[in-house]
């Protein structure tokens, strides 16, 4: 029988070399053709990855159990795997033709960034796995703009090193978050020349350093760092999201810069600027459900 870990490594290694066969694919064949042929692969991903398809069901029920029926529920499960497909064949393509990328953007609200620029103390842009942002760090990247995204490092040392190259070659720097002295030294490197530092914040964090804020009416902890950055460097925190404008199309929605909490106790400052960056990308969830990443155990830890 086989070990969990022997089990582990297989996933692991059929998921690298599938992108790594998919990303050579693009860079050699139509794009026509590549999306019929990633497509097909991606439908039969879905098939076998009983395991997502059972997490996005249990926090799909978490967020939306007394709203919506099991039909809605399948729909938006059926759709969320779509639409990673989709942006997985999409993020490909303009990395390998990066430069073609502003073509399929537009942008609303993009006065609030580039006057958030203009105070010359960088701007600390919250986003979430929501869409397809990597790809709109890509086009941020080839619109000019200085980017960088603090992540977790893949837990596939290979893949990680693979995707790290690529995305610095388009413009785009990655910053992990550990070693934490590093990433925090980074971090406000980037603030102090004036650059945009993406900070993915709808993930669970844990009780170590994050706070917990209501999110589909459930507790979830939540990562404070975007507003322990701003109160350090001043900073201002502007949210941002990558919205489909069509088939073929991407649409960058920038809201206007949002304002630290103020209150004589700190922690609850804190928690109160958290929560309302956390209703912001609840607004978006709730407007486009199938656009974000519900395979992710987001309320895995109790307050």
């Amino acid at each position: 029988m086989i070990s969990k870990q022997r089990k582990k490594h297989i996933r692991r290694a059929f998921a690298r070399h599938g992108m790594f066969f998919g990303y050579w694919l693009v860079g050699v064949l139509p794009f026509c053709f590549v999306k019929i042929v990633l497509k097909g692969l991606l439908a039969i991903v879905f098939y076998f990855a009983k395991r997502l398809r059972k997490i996005t069901r249990e926090s799909l029920m978490i967020a939306f159990g007394e709203q919506k029926n099991e039909e809605e529920i399948q729909k938006i499960t059926h759709g969320c795997f779509a639409a990673i497909g989709k942006n997985i064949i999409e993020l490909m393509y303009y990395l390998h033709h990066p430069a073609r990328a502003p073509k399929i953007f537009s942008f609303e609200g993009r006065e609030h960034l580039d006057q958030a620029l203009a105070q010359g103390k960088g701007v600390i842009a919250v986003t979430a796995h929501f869409g397809n942002f990597p790809l709109m760090l890509l086009d941020l990247a080839q619109e000019g703009y200085k980017i960088n995204v603090i992540m977790r490092e893949a837990r596939d040392k290979k893949v990680a090193k693979y995707i790290l190259k690529i995305m610095s070659d388009r413009m785009v720097h990655t910053i992990h978050t550990k070693p934490r002295r590093k990433c925090v030294m980074e971090a406000f490197r980037t603030l102090r020349n004036n650059e945009i530092l993406f900070i993915l914040m709808d993930q669970h964090f844990g009780s170590d350093g994050g706070v917990f804020v209501d999110f589909f009416g459930r507790q979830a902890a939540t990562a404070t760092g975007p507003v322990v950055f701003a109160e350090r460097s001043g900073a201002p925190i502007v949210p941002l999201f990558c919205v489909r404008d069509g088939e073929d199309r991407q649409k960058i929605v920038i809201e206007p810069p949002v304002a630290l909490e103020q209150s004589e106790d700190r922690t609850e400052a804190t928690v109160a600027t958290v929560a309302k960056l956390t209703n912001i990308i609840e607004k978006y969830i709730r407007k486009y459900p199938a656009e974000w990443g519900w395979m992710h155990r987001r309320w895995k830890a109790e307050q």
